[in-house]
């Protein structure tokens, strides 16, 4: 089974600073990590392989030292690990970006599964996987928290707000993982050591791709963004309830509905 994985290195947001002057994310000497849900795909992209045999790619798009990311994927126990890098690749929204991974997999030719993380840290907008599958117009199916491989048939188990839903679909297809997913691995010393020592990245530019660079990047993006801003924290009178567990829960009851909540 050959499976690509799409991941994304994002800065850890645990330590993200917001310029008030310009409105903007500081990233300058932000550690950066693999966005979580993104080693979620990739756990289970390998899980797959080491059940199924055959071969993992691990693809990202960013800047030189998005390499980093790719090695720690290799460490994971990826095969082959592709960095998409240019300027002409900077600045993209998700549809720019969607547009340039699904060159780079129409590049890599024949796979039976497409592995993405539901949504990135630093955008949630929870929109690259399924533009990627329209792009290269494949069934999808998002926020998987199971799947399961029979033959050419891919059987997946979809998280909902209420509950679940069971799909199914025929390779080739992708998917979108979520975090209830599986826990994805440690990599040992040995494995971090090798993926920098014995593994190679391939770095693909623009003019290694069949794009369009209008349609790539800033330039090949329809959305911008104007400003990023913390949200104003607002003060307000707060009431404490006294008395029993069920004499509060009465009272927050009767002031839910009194605000029309309930």
């Amino acid at each position: 089974m050959d499976i690509i994985v799409c991941i994304k290195q994002v800065p850890d947001t645990s330590q993200v600073k917001m310029d008030p002057e310009a409105g903007t994310l500081i990233r300058e000497g932000v550690p950066s990590i693999i966005n979580p849900e993104d080693r979620n795909a990739l756990e289970e992209a390998v899980t797959l392989k080491e059940k199924y045999s055959g071969k993992v790619t691990v693809i990202t798009m960013g800047p030189p030292q998005a390499e980093d990311a790719l090695r720690e994927a290799l460490a994971m126990g990826a095969d082959e690990a592709i960095l998409l890098t240019d300027k002409a690749f900077s600045a993209a929204d998700t549809s720019a970006t969607s547009y340039t991974l699904g060159h780079a997999i129409r590049k890599l030719g024949d796979f039976d599964l497409i592995l993405c993380g539901r949504q990135a840290l630093d955008g949630n907008t929870a929109q690259v996987g399924p533009q990627l599958a329209e792009f290269l117009e494949l069934p999808q199916i998002t926020y998987a928290r199971k799947i399961e491989i029979d033959g050419d048939r891919l059987r997946v188990e979809r998280a909902l707000e209420d509950g679940h839903e069971v799909i199914e679909a025929k390779l080739p297809a992708l998917v979108t993982a979520i975090k209830d997913l599986n826990t994805p691995r440690i990599p040992t010393l040995d494995a971090i050591m090798n993926a920098y020592r014995e593994k190679e990245v391939t770095t693909w530019t623009s003019e290694d791709m069949d794009v369009d660079k209008n349609k790539t990047g800033l330039r090949g993006s329809p959305t911008r963004i104007r400003k990023a801003y913390p949200p104003e924290l607002k003060s307000g009178q707060v009431e404490m309830l006294e008395g029993s567990l069920n004499d509060m829960a009465e009272a927050l009851l009767e002031r839910l509905r009194r605000e029309y909540l309930l």
